[in-house]
């Protein structure tokens, strides 16, 4: 969400382009943060909040433009997300913020490095919102990853 009047000047929704893509394949009613905030006191955090909580709660699927690097409330979405069982699709190119080519850590060399908090919290990764078609029978039927990630990558420690 652009932070002010000024900063919606300049904002590129690209939602508009993420829901033309999405409109191809799927009958949806699409719940835009950036209309629906026009509608919410932005004085009154907890009321935001549940807001977008709300939305997370009563959508079907949520999906993440992480094709720039990502603030603290898209991450926490991910997660709230999860908390609701729901389906999260991240659109995420390579040699992005969060996606990154050939990565070498110590003695470890990464070919495909996605943020370890990315990953855990998608249901499907892709790298550009068009790739949609070739997901659409898996979306909203596949098994979600939910809340109990976070023990189940605890557990996985203990290998």
């Amino acid at each position: 969400m652009p932070k002010g009047n000024e900063e919606a000047k300049t904002f590129d929704n690209w939602r508009l382009r993420y829901k033309t893509a999405l409109q191809k394949h799927f009958e949806a009613v699409f719940i835009d943060p950036f209309d629906h905030h026009k509608f919410v006191d932005e004085n009154d955090a907890l009321l935001v909040f549940g807001t977008d909580c709300n939305n997370i709660k009563t959508s079907d699927l949520v999906v993440v433009n992480a094709e720039n690097k990502l603030g603290a409330g898209t991450s926490q979405e991910m997660v709230v997300a999860k908390y609701f069982r729901k389906p999260v699709l991240t659109v995420l190119p390579k040699d992005t913020h969060h996606r990154r080519s050939n990565l070498t850590f110590g003695p470890y060399h990464v070919k495909d490095w996605v943020h370890p908090f990315v990953f855990a919290f998608s249901d499907f990764i892709i790298e550009d919102i068009k790739e949609v078609e070739k997901l659409k029978d898996k979306l909203l039927n596949s098994k979600v990853k939910t809340i109990s990630i976070i023990d189940e990558a605890i557990e996985y420690t203990k290998g």
